[in-house]
């Protein structure tokens, strides 16, 4: 019953944010926010603590919890550090390619699509920052895997506020283009999508959050 109740808390805070009622930097007081879902503050702390490991959340010692502030450099600095790693995984993980691996990322991608089809903003941003994670993980390196779900952290806010459904959707399709290279085992392919694909967010991103 907790976690389900920490869950719809987190997603209710998630929405607020995305929608622009609780803008970077705002302070998120436990008990007022204990009051507004009718629940206890330590389901509010559990609440807090799981979306700043997401970064979305800003947790001070001895002041509280804020609504992360992340700057649009930061997000030009992790697509640079993701460049240098994801190329290179797309490559080694189209070398060792197996067909049980692509069903496993093509039924992601399904999911990916729903999500971008019900607007749901919480989700699709999620799924589509862990097609990158879920890569690494089916190529059996965890060290890289958690590298990656940290670097895409550091700017899921940014992402959740700033990427629209288009630019959602022109994910999913240049996913499924990077997919179907995989499976092709066409390497030169591979390196041209991912990095095409890279850019692309990156572009949707700091383009629209120049105003920040």
């Amino acid at each position: 019953m907790d976690n389900s109740t920490t869950d719809l808390i987190v997603k209710s805070l998630t929405k607020a944010i995305v929608e622009h009622r609780l803008e970077p930097g705002s302070k998120l007081a436990e008990q007022k926010l204990a009051d507004h879902f009718g629940v206890s503050r330590t389901l509010i702390r559990q609440a807090l603590f799981r979306m700043s490991q997401n970064r979305l959340v800003r947790m001070e010692p001895a002041r509280g919890a804020f609504v992360a502030s992340p700057s649009v450099e930061e997000a030009r600095q992790v697509f640079a550090v993701r460049r240098m790693l994801e190329v290179e995984m797309a490559v080694q993980f189209t070398r060792s390619v197996t067909p049980q691996k692509i069903k496993t990322l093509r039924a992601h991608l399904l999911r990916e699509a729903a999500a971008v089809n019900d607007s749901d903003t919480t989700t699709r941003t999620e799924l589509l920052g862990d097609f990158h994670v879920r890569i690494a993980e089916l190529l059996g390196n965890f060290v890289l895997a958690e590298l990656l779900r940290e670097l895409i952290s550091r700017c899921a806010l940014i992402t959740l506020m700033y990427q629209s459904t288009q630019d959602a959707e022109c994910s999913t399709n240049e996913h499924t283009a990077i997919v179907d290279a995989m499976e092709a085992g066409d390497e030169a392919a591979v390196i041209k999508c991912m990095s095409h694909h890279l850019d692309d967010v990156e572009r949707s991103l700091t383009f629209t959050a120049g105003n920040w």
